[in-house]
């Protein structure tokens, strides 16, 4: 069985890397333009990656704390990019619709439990 094959599999080398960043860049803007939750959690993470940075922490309390932050991004991207596909098949409710979503704002729930934890974690270590 022959399966069609995506004109972007083709790219490779350099060129390759090109259009990935120039995908992700086009991914950020669509975030940025469509997502609500995402313009929120990206002032959360620019306003606590200000605040990592002045604590008297080490380094590596610093890194934690940000990246803690970004996984939070990320997730918040994965599951805007499953709504994106269930809305694209079809706008009609459908129970395995909101399933699909709910998993992905489950994900998202967990993510900010994670970054919680790690930043009540560092903060209480390090200054109680």
């Amino acid at each position: 069985m022959d399966h069609p094959i995506s004109e972007f599999k083709s790219k490779s080398g350099l060129r390759r890397i090109f259009s990935a960043m120039s995908y992700s860049l086009d991914g950020f803007k669509a975030a940025w333009l469509h997502e609500h939750a995402f313009r929120q959690e990206l002032v959360v993470v620019v306003i606590g990656t200000v605040v990592a940075l002045g604590l008297a922490i080490s380094p590596f309390e610093k890194l934690v704390l940000i990246v803690a932050l970004l996984f939070v991004l990320i997730v918040e991207l994965i599951n805007s990019a499953i709504e994106a596909i269930v809305d694209r098949i079809s706008l009609e409710r459908h129970p395995l619709s909101k399933r699909a979503k709910d998993l992905g704002s489950a994900a998202v729930m967990l993510a900010f439990i994670i970054a919680a934890l790690t930043w009540a974690t560092v903060l209480v270590n390090r200054f109680y």
